[in-house]
């Protein structure tokens, strides 16, 4: 593949934490990399073949989420490489990682391979496959781990499947600490949720729906503490969603243990109170929760308790979510609403724009270790550009995925994706009317 054309990017609000860059400049890109930061008009616009005006815009490290479903192999009708990945660009997200619950179940080398490989040919950003941490998810024996690390998996998670026996999660950390990789955990206790279906308390008995209760979650991150504490193996807790869970997620933090967390954005903002219509599109797992744990959540991301803001996207077709409400899948797509849902936060000065920035860059990078989340000189150019303030709607003919199972369609948002660069190349632009 030929070499990307160069690039002038003139006149954006650069915000970099990896540097604490947070200013006014133009940016030069030059055979995909990274190659000038300068004060406006100080680079010659003659080094550029293209120039980009960023007038009004924030210049961002590509955005990177750590937590999606790409559906394949296997269930196609939901989601491909392919169109997760354009539904990616267009929500500002240069990288993603893929989670191993596809039929078959990425629990081997080959099939991190054909993910790897279809990603290459097919996939509109980077990919990065997270490996299942038992045999078919079913929590009874260790997957190969070692060659899955050895054909690119990131990480290792069972997710949506917790791994209830403790012995076997103790030794996947030994491993996985061995092979330098995190495990991602899905941290509900099984037993205890049940049949649950939302959040436990006097909404689930008053709209007479099966809860699961918030012990549920933090018994289970209890547990990832002890097991961290006892192996030294880094742990991640994904969609952490109760005020409690994130108390034990403090005192973890404070004695120094190699445990991180990510909130998803529906998870940020909103409440139980969402599921009054009886709408499948707002059953997840972990349940909606109340607005004192949304409140906690919140300035757990504020204050970096909370690592990561990744988006859970899990597509669906309409067979999956068009039933009653016990038997619906759980799950939303989220990759084209991540950014303004997250950034009404930052609006609303709940958290600051670099932290939120860090959130969806370079911590995301630190965490899977991957040389992006940066705009640093000599780095490949992987760039998201945003308009804060530019208010839309979201249709459905918007949504780039190949399911629609949002929330969110007809909601007014702020903040637009106007452009997402891969490697210097443009992988998405938005004509702003």
């Amino acid at each position: 593949m030929s070499n990307p054309p160069s690039l002038l990017i003139q006149g954006g609000q650069i915000l970099d934490p990896s540097q604490n860059l947070n200013k006014i400049a133009d940016l030069l890109i030059e055979n995909g990399k990274i190659t000038a930061i300068d004060s406006p008009g100080k680079i010659p616009s003659t080094r550029a073949s293209q120039i980009l005006s960023a007038k009004d815009a924030w210049v961002l490290p590509g955005l990177i989420d750590i937590h999606v479903h790409l559906r394949e192999p296997g269930q196609e009708y939901k989601e491909t490489i392919e169109t997760g990945t354009l539904a990616a660009v267009a929500g500002g997200f240069t990288s993603v990682a893929c989670m191993a619950n596809t039929q078959p179940v990425n629990d081997n080398s080959y099939v991190t391979a054909f993910i790897r490989e279809k990603a290459k040919s097919t996939g509109a950003c980077r990919v990065f496959p997270i490996g299942a941490v038992t045999k078919g998810l079913q929590g009874l024996e260790l997957a190969e781990i070692g060659g899955m690390v050895a054909e690119g998996a990131r990480a290792m998670s069972d997710d949506g499947m917790p791994i209830m026996n403790s012995y076997l999660m103790r030794k996947a950390l030994d491993y996985t600490k061995a092979f330098g990789v995190p495990i991602i955990s899905h941290a509900e206790d099984w037993n205890l949720v049940g049949q649950g279906v939302m959040n436990e308390g006097s909404l689930s008995n008053e709209l007479g729906l099966r809860g699961n209760p918030a012990a549920a979650e933090e018994i289970m991150v209890a547990r990832e503490i002890a097991l961290c504490r006892l192996t030294r193996a880094p742990i991640h807790i994904a969609h952490i969603s109760t005020e409690v869970a994130l108390e034990h997620l403090r005192r973890a933090k404070d004695a120094g243990l190699p445990i991180t967390a990510e909130a998803s954005p529906h998870h940020l903002v909103l409440t139980e109170e969402t599921l009054r219509r009886y709408d499948t599109h707002f059953k997840m797992a972990p349940p909606l929760r109340s607005e004192r744990d949304v409140e906690a959540l919140q300035k757990a991301v504020a204050e970096k308790l909370i690592d990561i803001i990744a988006t859970d996207h899990a597509p669906h077709g309409v067979i999956d979510k068009a039933v009653e409400f016990d038997q619906a899948a759980n799950g939303i797509i989220g990759l084209q609403t991540a950014v303004p849902l997250t950034l009404e936060l930052v609006h609303r000065g709940i958290i600051s724009p670099m932290r939120w920035v860090e959130s969806l860059t370079y911590e995301p990078a630190r965490l899977l270790k991957l040389p992006y989340g940066t705009l640093r000189i000599g780095q490949d150019a992987d760039i998201t550009l945003l308009y804060p303030h530019l208010e839309w709607t979201l249709e459905e003919d918007q949504i780039l995925s190949k399911s629609r199972n949002s929330p969110f369609i007809g909601w007014k948002l702020t903040g637009k994706i106007m452009a997402t660069l891969v490697a210097g190349r443009i992988a998405y632009l938005k004509e702003i009317q």
